[in-house]
């Protein structure tokens, strides 16, 4: 495979996914000696834009965390001269022929590999495949030295048989293995660690399971509202935004058995067995609601409703509890719970692993059992693994004290820059690793789970319970 000439299309250029997330990645890899000598990036977007005015555009989000001090100014530099931009109509072949004829002034494209970003709405994803086919950019999955890849951020589709025509689309274009699914919350750091965890750690293998385990609760949290994003999130609410992709990931994650190797396919394969097992969901496993008016740190938000890019009749879930039940022999009989919402008293995102309490412990007879353990895995913000225990407090009776074991990433790895999720997962689509992107059985599943109750609440209008903005909701 060539290492050295590799071109980046990021469709969508001039929106606010590729300017404060794609092209700061990029930055940060090409910091870092992470991308092949010859990289070119290329925006192509609707906006009309000269190269330097485009270089100005995305110039104000690189930072310098990787290269601090005047060896910063340098490598921006030679990071814009890599970038160059074209305009053009997302449903226009012809533009896409501009772009390929831009890509051979500013690159060798005979040699260079094809790496294309959809920063764009879902809506587009099809249109933009079948452009970028017609006017013949793709190369086939593997044309010896250079390949063609593709890279589209959920959501995938509002059910399961929207998600199946969009892959039926995207499939006309790329074949499966040309195709990256990603989810950036599969990127970040705590997420990733989930698996060295479980089956790096000796403690934990033998005891993850229901007759160890009482409960896992995994929560989300934003202490934001829609702030001017209402026209996307009322159109898909908080079920299909965070909860049917990131936070199922990580129940996966969490959930499945040990895979056979670190292969892709392996670990893929234990999450599609663990997404089939999954009952599918029923209203009465649902509870939804959304914010009313609050206040939060002294400052007073308004209603979802209120806001101007929101239907004033809105049924949009702005929060949701869902509860889940894994149908297999490690986990009959233990709850599983997603908790998610906006507009809630403070972000957060963790993993809470419960462990049983014991009935039988010789302290019971003291006549105070002790109280269970519980492992919790702090994604967002603060990352760090945090484990309950209990102990003797100081004195002459035996009473119990729960402390935790506290590994804050901020203090144990204080010298180490942690990468952003997409740094991770870029790098990940030029490496060919698809362990942290979702492969299209596995999409289907968990499309599967979620379908019919997301059908029933549109259908029968499910009124949403309201919630004060600021508090913690129904969590």
């Amino acid at each position: 495979m060539n290492n050295n000439d590799l071109n980046i299309v990021v469709l969508g250029a001039s929106g606010d996914l590729a300017r404060k997330k794609i092209f700061p990645s990029l930055f940060s890899l090409f910091c870092q000696g992470f991308l092949p000598k010859n990289s070119k990036f290329f925006g192509f977007s609707r906006s009309k834009y000269s190269h330097e005015e485009f270089r100005e555009k995305i110039t104000a989000d690189l930072t310098c965390r990787y290269t601090p001090g005047e060896s910063c100014a340098e490598n921006m530099q030679n990071f814009l001269d890599c970038c160059f931009y074209q305009n053009g109509n997302y449903d226009s072949s012809d533009a896409f022929l501009n772009l390929y004829e831009l890509m051979s002034e500013k690159s060798n494209v005979s040699k260079a590999s094809r790496l294309f970003y959809y920063a764009i709405p879902p809506s587009l994803f099809g249109v933009v495949a079948k452009s970028i086919g017609d006017s013949g950019l793709v190369l086939c999955g593997s044309c010896g030295e250079q390949w063609s890849r593709t890279v589209i951020e959920k959501p995938f589709g509002r059910d399961r048989a929207s998600s199946d025509r969009l892959t039926e689309e995207l499939s006309a274009v790329f074949i499966e293995e040309q195709i990256y699914r990603i989810d950036h919350y599969l990127g970040k750091e705590m997420v990733q660690n989930i698996q060295v965890t479980r089956f790096a750690n000796e403690i934990f293998k033998p005891l993850w399971r229901a007759q160890h385990i009482a409960r896992v609760d995994i929560v989300w949290g934003e202490d934001i509202g829609v702030e001017g994003r209402g026209g996307y999130f009322d159109d898909y609410g908080i079920i299909r935004d965070v909860v049917q992709n990131h936070l199922l990931q990580i129940l996966a994650l969490v959930a499945m058995d040990e895979p056979a190797s670190l292969a892709a396919n392996h670990i893929r394969d234990q999450k599609v067995k663990l997404l089939r097992s999954i009952k599918v969901l029923t209203p009465e496993d649902v509870v939804i609601g959304q914010y009313s008016a609050g206040v939060l740190n002294g400052r007073k938000v308004e209603a979802y409703r209120d806001d101007p890019t929101v239907a004033d009749d809105s049924l949009t879930p702005t929060f949701t509890k869902v509860q889940l039940t894994i149908d297999n022999d490690r986990w009959r009989g233990v709850p599983f719970t997603i908790s998610a919402g906006k507009g809630v008293a403070e972000k957060l995102s963790e993993i809470r692993i419960k462990f049983h309490a014991s009935d039988s412990n010789i302290f019971c007879s003291t006549g105070a059992c002790p109280p269970p353990n519980e492992l919790i895995i702090r994604i967002q913000p603060n990352e760090g693994i945090h484990l309950n225990i209990v102990n003797k407090k100081p004195g002459v009776k035996m009473d119990f004290h729960t402390e935790k074991l506290d590994l804050s990433y901020n203090k144990a790895y204080k010298e180490n820059i942690i990468p952003d999720a997409y740094e991770s997962l870029i790098l990940d689509v030029i490496r060919e690793e698809k362990a942290l992107f979702i492969r299209k059985d596995e999409l289907e599943a968990a499309w599967d789970i979620f379908t019919p109750v997301l059908h029933y609440l549109e259908e029968n209008k499910v009124e949403p319970k309201m919630y004060p903005f600021g508090t913690n909701g129904m969590m």
